[in-house]
C-alpha cells in the first residue's frame, strides 16, 4: 500500500508530469513504454501523475514543456535524449534552462571507463562527454549504463532527467529517484482493489451496481476498464488514515463482489489465462489447444503466464483443412458437409487434441477473421469455439464485428473463458 490524500476529489497534493523526449516517439518508430512503467511506480508511492507529454529533439519544445509542466505540478520526470550522438540534446538544453555550465563529473567518468573496459571496447571523446553534467544538478549514478541522471530543484519544483533506455531508467527510479522523492515529500495513503467480470457489458454492469456506486464514501472511487469482453472494476481508495482506508476498501469490495457474483471471474487484477491456469494447476489438470482462426494466439496467451508448462502441453495450429484431418482426425465428411467453420468441426478438433496430446481439457477455434473470406451464410466475424474434457463438451458461436486483429483477440479470450465455465460446471474452482 502507498500513500495519497484525504479525498479523491481533491487529488493528491503532490502531482507529477512525465516529459518524454525524442523524435522517434513522435513518429511512432519507438513505443513509449517508459511512461506506463513510471506511472505505475509513482502510483505505488502515492504520487498522482497529472500529465504525460512527448516532445521532439528541439530546444524550444523542450523549454516550453518544462515551463508548462512546472506550472502544473511539483515533480517533472524527463526521459530520453542523453545519448552520445548529435541528436541527443537534452543535457545541453537542461544546462541552458537551469543556467548551469557543463562540467566533467568524476564519478560518472569512472563509470564510463569501467563499462568500456569491461566490454573491451575503445573509449573515444564522444563517450567521455557522457560524463559531463550541469554544475548545478545533483548527479544520479547510472548502474546500468553510461549516461548519468540529473536532479534539479527550481522554485520548489523537482526536475529529474533520466536516460530513455528502459532498463537504465528503471534502475535509477528504483534505486535513487523514488527513495529521494520519499525523503523530500510527505505523501498520503492510496490503495486499490480490482475484480474482473466476463459476459456483461460495461453499461449493463454500471446499471446493475448503480445504487452501490452512488453510496460509496468520498474516499473511494470506482473505475470501469473494459477489454476483450471483460470489464475490470477497480476501487481506488485514499485516506490520511491507513487503517480506516483498509477497512473501507474491504467492506465495499465485499459488497461489490456479491453484486457481480454472476459474472465474477477473479477478485484480483489478473488475465483470463492466469485464472484458468490457477484452476488447472490447483487441480493437477492439463490443457491443449487446437487453433484454426486464432493461429496460436491462445497458446501465446497461455505461455505468457509464468509456470504454464505445469498445465499446458501444447497446440496444433490446424489452419488448413488437411491438417485438421491428418493431425486432429477431423472427418473429411464433416468438413465437406458442415464446413470448417462449424460446431461439428470444433467438437472434433477438441476430441482430436484430447487424444493426440493426452490432456484433461482442450480448446478449439474455427472462424472467419476477415477482412475477406465471409459469405452470406457465414459473414466475416463468424466464429465457433469449443472447450471439452473426456466427459463434457461446450460450444459457442460468435459474430464479432471488429478488424482481423481484434477478432482474433476476442475469440481467444472467449475461448479461455469458455474453458473456465466448463471447469466450474465440472466442479473445478
Amino acid at each position: 500500500m502507498t500513500r495519497i490524500p484525504d479525498t479523491l476529489e481533491n487529488r493528491p497534493s503532490i502531482n507529477a508530469s512525465i516529459i518524454t523526449i525524442g523524435d522517434e516517439l513522435l513518429i511512432g518508430q519507438v513505443v513509449d513504454t517508459n511512461s506506463a512503467w513510471i506511472a505505475r511506480e509513482l502510483n505505488k508511492t502515492g504520487i498522482w501523475l497529472k500529465r504525460r507529454v512527448s516532445v521532439g529533439d528541439r530546444k524550444e519544445e523542450i523549454f516550453r514543456a518544462l515551463d508548462e509542466e512546472s506550472r502544473a505540478v511539483e515533480i517533472i520526470l524527463i526521459t530520453g535524449g542523453l545519448g552520445p550522438t548529435a541528436d541527443d540534446i537534452t543535457k545541453p538544453v537542461l544546462c541552458a534552462y537551469f543556467g548551469g555550465t557543463l562540467v566533467m563529473d568524476e564519478s560518472a567518468l569512472e563509470n564510463v571507463k569501467r563499462i568500456f573496459a569491461k566490454l573491451n571496447r575503445p573509449l573515444i571523446e564522444r563517450n567521455l562527454k557522457q560524463a559531463e553534467v550541469p554544475d548545478n544538478c545533483i548527479v544520479i549514478s547510472n548502474k546500468r549504463g553510461t549516461a548519468p541522471g540529473m536532479w534539479f530543484e527550481k522554485e520548489g519544483k523537482i526536475f529529474v532527467s533520466m536516460p530513455g533506455v528502459p532498463h537504465e531508467m528503471k534502475g535509477m527510479m528504483t534505486d535513487d529517484v523514488i527513495p529521494r522523492l520519499q525523503r523530500y515529500f510527505d505523501f498520503p495513503f492510496i490503495d486499490h482493489r480490482t475484480l474482473i467480470t466476463f459476459g456483461i457489458g460495461e453499461s449493463f454492469l454500471a446499471e446493475t451496481i448503480r445504487d452501490w456506486e452512488e453510496q460509496l464514501p468520498g474516499r473511494l472511487k470506482l473505475a470501469y476498464l473494459p477489454n476483450y469482453g471483460m470489464v475490470r472494476l477497480r476501487i481506488t481508495g485514499s485516506d490520511s488514515n491507513a487503517a480506516r482506508l483498509q477497512e473501507s476498501l474491504h467492506t465495499e469490495f465485499a459488497r461489490l463482489k456479491l453484486l457481480v457474483a454472476e459474472w465474477l471471474v477473479a477478485d484480483e487484477d489478473v488475465s483470463i489465462a492466469e485464472v484458468m491456469g490457477k484452476m488447472l494447476l490447483q487441480n493437477q489438470k492439463t490443457v491443449s489447444t487446437a487453433e484454426s482462426c486464432t493461429g496460436g494466439y491462445i497458446a501465446h496467451l497461455i505461455t505468457s503466464v509464468p509456470g504454464s508448462s505445469a498445465w499446458f502441453k501444447g497446440s496444433v495450429v490446424s489452419y488448413a483443412n488437411e491438417i485438421k484431418q491428418s493431425i486432429l482426425d477431423v472427418q473429411k465428411n464433416t468438413l465437406q458437409l458442415q464446413g470448417a467453420v462449424s460446431e461439428e468441426t470444433v467438437k472434433e478438433m477438441v476430441n482430436g487434441a484430447l487424444a493426440k496430446m493426452n490432456t484433461d481439457y482442450a480448446i478449439a477455434t474455427s472462424g472467419i477473421m476477415g477482412p475477406e473470406g465471409g459469405t452470406a451464410e457465414k459473414p466475416v466475424g463468424t466464429v465457433w469455439i469449443a472447450a471439452g474434457s473426456h466427459s463434457k463438451m461446450m460450444t459457442r458461436k460468435f459474430h464479432f464485428r471488429y478488424d482481423r486483429e481484434r477478432n482474433i483477440e476476442m475469440t481467444s479470450h472467449n475461448a479461455l473463458n469458455l474453458l473456465r465455465i466448463l471447469m466450474v460446471e465440472e466442479g473445478i474452482s
